[in-house]
């Protein structure tokens, strides 16, 4: 009875394997959007969860520190604590990373965009685990900086960690790493559509249906655990705007050149803070702390989020002097302080940068144009849109950010026109395709044959139909292999390298010597028979056909054979052959 139980047991945990391997094998494939909606479902409830659970990390603690009157009633303290919240919380994060390894200090949408183009899609748990307490920290002590850089880290994370830890190939972990950072967007941000288009346009750099599909669940699913604990308001609550007159719209598109000409400075700006990353992490953090604390001391409505200024710039209750002030610094600062390596985000910032310049524009607009100019707050919106563009280079998801904060659909029109001339603007000027890429040329990795490679597994075109033996056969085992008709041989001896011998040339070999191997009755070394011999490397079964391509010309190699994750006693570890030829028709 015992033996029938452990039995039975034995036979179902087998069914289960196989039902796991065929699920990794389709995932494997381009085609496979049942598995992958279902795999963009769980990633949006996860990543929702863990976008929900650090938000509250650093709100509860300032709902406390500031008498539970917001998070962003920082102008009521006194001028001490102005400088000291964020100086001491950036020093405590400096001396934090201080005992980190510098590789587990990478965090922030850069070391997701990196990882998702370089290592497909596999980002270290370590990073995300540093992103979290030190993002937290870095929020909790008021640090002008945003959150969506750390919230976007761990979406992207969480996507990484789901598709690792159920084994799937590497082509589907990019896409994951994508659902992540949809579902972190619109969860933190009440944002479903502009996460969507964010994950496409700034990290995965493409457009595709099979993307598409599983990024927009993980979104639907992300905002629905975000709103079951915050509720669906828009972010920004403003009346009803639209353009007083068409007669504004060359005036628009000068406000858009204004705001592109301060983006492109930013990014240089950024560029050249980047320059001081070798520095001692500490110098770099104690420089950040004066920076932070004495930006506090001058503006105070420079710490947290900004998210109150961005309220007040769109109802047109700041002046012309302060939006000024706080447009142009908070850029700089929160550039400077993530320059020196410390973990916030910059989309905040330029949302605060943009608000507060085109509500001065607006102010401006009012004076020149008195009868035609419109509402204030319509430039504040559009001057949010333009500025988030023009930093990230990401027109489309800024003009769907601005719509989703704030419920105003009338301003399309006016904020699509900032926003392609101040995008253009930037590009122009500062040479950079935005500030995530830190400088870096990720063009060879937004090429249509990269991505399309990179979008499918070794097992989906790899070679099945083949024959494994040794070095030295005899005339017999020849003539079995051949009656198989594998579409090639692999050649494998324990010690030696795998060889790769189409059976053309064995049947050929064969055709010519038949008279001699009969009479001496001798055997076939197969490494002396003519013809190509290619030397086969090993891949894993959950890499991509770029990732095979990559290896083929690092190793110098024609094909590759895919190695079994699990071996069967006497099994090769073959389980498929995959050659040069087959990558090329495949994107050709």
């Amino acid at each position: 009875m015992s033996n029938s139980s452990s039995s039975d047991h034995h036979s179902r945990w087998q069914r289960i394997r196989r039902r796991g391997d065929h699920f990794r094998h389709r995932l494997a494939h381009t085609d496979a959007l049942p598995q992958m909606a279902i795999l963009g479902c769980l990633c949006g409830l996860l990543t929702g969860l863990v976008a929900v659970l650090f938000r509250l990390s650093f709100e509860v603690p300032l709902h406390s520190l500031l008498d539970s009157s917001g998070t962003e009633a920082f102008e009521a303290l006194s001028t001490a604590s102005h400088f000291l919240m964020p100086f001491c919380g950036i020093l405590l994060v400096g001396t934090i990373l201080h005992f980190v390894k510098p590789h587990r200090r990478n965090t922030g949408i850069s070391h997701v965009v990196n990882r998702v183009h370089q290592h497909q899609g596999r980002l270290p748990s370590g990073n995300a685990l540093v992103q979290f307490v030190c993002g937290s920290l870095l929020l909790s002590s008021g640090a002008p900086v945003g959150r969506e850089g750390p919230a976007v880290h761990l979406g992207a994370a969480c996507g990484s960690a789901l598709g690792g830890q159920m084994k799937l190939p590497n082509n589907n972990l990019r896409v994951l790493a994508g659902c992540g950072v949809a579902a972190a967007i619109a969860a933190s941000f009440n944002m479903p559509l502009a996460g969507v288009i964010f994950a496409m346009e700034v990290v995965l750099m493409e457009y595709t249906i099979a993307g598409f599909m599983p990024i927009i669940l993980a979104a639907v699913c992300g905002t629905v655990v975000s709103r079951v604990f915050y509720g669906d308001d828009p972010a920004f609550l403003v009346p009803a705007m639209e353009l007083g007159s068409l007669l504004e719209l060359p005036y628009i598109a000068v406000c858009g050149l204004l705001i592109g000409i301060v983006a492109a400075g930013l990014l240089r700006f950024h560029l050249l803070g980047l320059r001081f990353q070798d520095r001692p992490i500490l110098l770099r953090a104690a420089v950040a702390a004066l920076i932070a604390g004495s930006a506090g001391v001058a503006l105070p409505q420079l710490l947290g989020l900004g998210y109150d200024t961005i309220s007040n710039a769109l109802l047109g209750q700041l002046g012309l002097g302060m939006l000024v002030a706080i447009g142009v610094t908070k850029l700089l600062v929160a550039s400077s302080i993530i320059s020196m390596g410390m973990p916030g985000g910059i989309i905040s910032p330029a949302l605060v940068s943009g608000a507060c310049l085109g509500g001065a524009l607006g102010i401006v607009a009012g004076l020149l144009m008195p009868q035609q100019s419109s509402a204030v707050g319509l430039y504040a919106m559009v001057g949010m849109g333009a500025m988030m563009a023009a930093v990230l280079n990401a027109p489309l998801a800024a003009l769907l950010a601005v719509l989703e904060l704030t419920y105003t659909p009338g301003i399309v029109m006016p904020a699509m026109l900032a926003i392609m001339v101040a995008t253009l603007t930037a590009r122009l000027l500062s040479r950079q395709p935005g500030i995530f890429l830190g400088g870096r040329d990720l063009n060879r990795f937004s090429s249509p044959v990269y991505q399309m490679l990179s979008r499918a597994g070794v097992t989906s075109l790899m070679c099945r139909q083949y024959q494994t033996c040794g070095y030295v056969i005899s005339r017999d085992r020849a003539r079995e292999l051949l009656a198989d008709k594998p579409e090639c041989l692999v050649v494998e001896d324990v010690g030696e390298p795998k060889l790769l011998v189409r059976p053309a040339d064995l049947a050929h070999f064969l055709e010519e010597h038949s008279a001699t191997l009969w009479e001496e009755d001798s055997d076939i070394h197969l490494r002396e028979i003519p013809g190509d011999h290619r030397q086969l490397k090993p891949i894993h079964a959950r890499a991509t056909l770029q990732e095979a391509l990559q290896l083929m010309r690092q190793e110098n190699v024609q094909a590759v054979y895919i190695s079994r994750a699990r071996l069967a006693p006497l099994q090769s570890e073959v389980q498929g052959v995959l050659t040069k030829e087959q990558i090329e028709g495949y994107y050709q």
